[in-house]
């Protein structure tokens, strides 16, 4: 297998590099497929009505939907890594993502470390996962395997 030149390999990812991901607007249609995937059907997630008797303007979509739509618009993002393998998610929910909000991620090399594979190497990147407000509604690190100039 030969890599795209154009990713970024370990040695390549600078500690404090930072850039934007685009956006993605969170649809109840996202919502419902979510549940019907999962099965996590909460009545939070389904109904205004309940969302609203606890303080909310109507439905909150999944946090695992904010996060697995958070990892979409990384793998979309204008910078991308020679990616392997996710190895470890730490993750935060900070605030609601309701439906029709616009949500963006912001994404920081944050540190990284050698592994015994010559060949790979580990980058742990955070992430502030924003609305259109510009209000961190999820935030977190992924530890993310990566190719190294050894790899072929």
């Amino acid at each position: 297998m030969k890599l795209d030149a154009s990713l970024l390999r370990f040695e390549d990812a600078a500690i404090g590099l930072q850039f934007e991901t685009g956006g993605i607007v969170v649809t109840e249609a996202h919502i419902v497929a979510f549940a019907g995937l999962t099965g996590d059907f909460f009545d939070i997630h389904m109904d205004d009505d309940y969302a609203r008797a606890l303080g909310y303007p109507g439905r909150v979509a999944h946090g695992l939907l904010g996060l697995a739509l958070c990892d979409g618009l990384k793998n979309r993002a204008p910078v991308k890594f020679a990616a392997i393998v996710s190895l470890n998610w730490r993750w935060s929910f900070a605030g609601p993502i309701l439906v029709n909000d616009r949500i963006a991620a912001r994404i920081t090399v944050l540190s990284k470390r050698a592994t015994k594979n010559p060949a790979r190497g580990i980058i742990t990147l955070g992430f502030d996962l924003l609305n259109q407000k510009d209000e961190v509604v999820q935030r977190g690190e992924n530890d993310l395997m990566v190719h190294t100039r050894a790899a072929p």
